[in-house]
């Protein structure tokens, strides 16, 4: 009788405690948590609801007290928050998709091979391609129109070097835009070889012929974002900030997003003309849980690779060419004056020293006496010692670890041993500002966070080159690089109380890998791929 009652008791007792238990929307056992909290503390369970964390801890705090008709068995995962890339061009990207591929080519030769296999697939009006690198060729030199003016004489061709500051053209296109050796290149450069217009652009004068290329259809408009968000999903990113995007792709996004047709976070960078700054400082700051609109991108030159960045001194490989400002001084600062005076932020690309200066100057005179306005610096690539102090008073970098890796090879001949020094020096701008916010530039870059981290890490390229990696003593921690691609990201938009690490309240974006980022093989983070990816707690991948 006694043991009957004892049994009777112990029933009670369980169904009391399972009476009292919550009940929540998904429970995760059995996993290694990395919180990214300010402790970097670990966990292996957690409970969703709504779309948010509301415990977080061991495999018994949990399920003592929530309970789920949805519970995951982590089966001993790793668990990361969501990665933000911080610097992209994501609609970009979802555009280029739909347009030629020239990543990777070698030769001039092999770039007519794809552009003619596009055509033939797609039977294009007009062709447009992205992603070739004459630093990747055995000749790195830039090509001419010839070889396009060979292959199609008859139909206009557009393609955009790998960084985006340059293009070359055929002499179609040329016409149609009307340029010729006459033409005036204000904040960039157009080519002229024997008295005519070699089919190179760089920067500025580049719009003209962005001017007759034939607007995307909305279809296209759409497949280009949803067919880029797939390959966000996949690589376990839950937000991007795409650098530099007009109204009307910010206005789809959002109507795409309030229709649950798109899933995926976006901090939108509005592109910073003055027709675009005259809209937003009426409308004001939007935000929404999917799209964050408070911040203007400003391009203050050009880029390395054509040397088109702005340099105090003359390219080492290229005597009497600094580069250029894409705007004048008193026009960059009266764009900042206008966004100073309002609550937006302001990022401003800038790559070499001269153009760092004179941006790190101006956010130092119209942000004089202000708090908390977190304007970053996109790049940060080339600075002055001196320069690095303007980082300590609450501006901040943020850079793309795979820039260094990808220009290891020739950044010397371009910029010399000294300026090589304070080149992609991502521990010395994390050591003056507190944080660095980690992204890719892609589709400069791959879209692969992996190749970010491994990059900041081990600073080799995919192959492990150099031996011993380059410059490394501006490498990165992992649990640096981790924050740089979470919740140092997630402060740089102003989004830190929602997202960036796994904490009570915040969003449930996540990502679960087989292997621990925190511990696996340096040579094997490349190759890591998440198993899942988790976005406001419903699986997306």
């Amino acid at each position: 009788m006694r043991f009957i009652t004892s049994l009777l008791a112990l029933f009670l007792l369980i169904s009391c405690d399972q009476k009292n238990k919550i009940s929540v929307d998904t429970i995760i056992t059995d996993a290694t948590i990395y919180s990214v909290n300010n402790s970097f503390a670990e966990a292996s369970a957690m409970a969703i609801d709504k779309g948010k964390i509301i415990a977080i801890g061991t495999n018994s705090e949990i399920s003592k007290q929530y309970e789920s008709k949805n519970t995951i068995d982590g089966e001993g995962k790793f668990i990361y928050p969501g990665l933000i890339d911080a610097h992209c061009h994501f609609y970009s990207y979802g555009l280029s998709l739909q347009e030629a591929d020239l990543r990777g080519t070698k030769s001039m030769d092999e770039i007519i091979t794809r552009l003619k296999a596009f055509q033939k697939d797609k039977n294009p009006t007009f062709i447009v391609g992205n992603g070739w690198d004459q630093n990747d060729w055995k000749v790195k030199k830039y090509p001419t129109k010839a070889d396009l003016d060979a292959a199609f004489p008859d139909i206009p061709v557009v393609l955009n070097r790998v960084d985006g500051h340059a293009i070359i053209v055929n002499s179609k296109a040329l016409k149609l835009a009307g340029i010729t050796k006459d033409t005036k290149a204000v904040g960039g450069q157009i080519e002229i070889a024997n008295g005519e217009p070699t089919g190179i652009l760089v920067d500025n004068p580049m719009e003209l012929v962005f001017k007759i290329i034939p607007k995307p259809t909305r279809k296209i408009q759409i497949a280009a974002l949803l067919d880029a968000e797939k390959v966000m999903f996949d690589y376990g990113l839950t937000t991007v900030n795409d650098a530099g995007l007009d109204p009307d792709i910010i206005h789809l996004m959002d109507s795409l997003q309030k229709a649950k047709v798109m899933k995926l976070n976006v901090y939108a960078m509005i592109t910073a003309n003055q027709k675009n700054i005259d809209l937003y400082l009426k409308k004001g700051i939007y935000k929404t849980d999917n799209l964050n609109v408070r911040s203007f991108k400003m391009y203050g030159d050009g880029a390395l690779g054509s040397r088109g960045a702005c340099m105090h001194k003359p390219y080492s490989d290229k005597p009497g060419q600094y580069g250029a400002l894409l705007a004048s001084i008193s026009g960059l600062k009266d764009v900042a004056k206008q966004i100073a005076a309002s609550k937006f932020q302001l990022n401003t690309h800038a790559i070499g020293d001269s153009a760092n200066t004179v941006i790190l100057k101006i956010y130092g005179d119209v942000l004089a006496g202000t708090k908390d306005r977190r304007w970053k610096i996109e790049h940060a690539q080339v600075l002055r010692e001196q320069d690095f102090d303007y980082f300590k008073f609450g501006i901040i970098p943020s850079v793309q670890p795979t820039h260094a890796t990808s220009d290891m090879y020739w950044a010397e001949d371009r910029l010399g041993k000294e300026r090589l020094k304070n080149a992609y020096a991502y521990k010395k701008l994390l050591q003056k500002a507190g944080m660095v916010a980690l992204g890719t530039d892609f589709p400069v870059e791959e879209v692969n966070p992996m190749l970010t981290f491994h990059a900041a890490v081990a600073r080799k390229d995919s192959k492990e080159y150099p031996k011993g990696g380059f410059q490394m003593e501006n490498a990165l921690t992992r649990a640096e690089t981790l924050r740089g691609m979470t919740i140092w990201a997630a402060y740089s938009n102003f989004e830190e109380k929602e997202k960036g690490s796994l904490e009570v309240g915040k969003w449930a974006d996540f990502v679960m890998y087989d292997q621990d980022l925190m511990k696996v093989e340096e040579n094997k983070i490349v190759k890591m791929k998440p198993t899942n990816t988790y976005l406001k707690g419903q699986k997306v991948k």
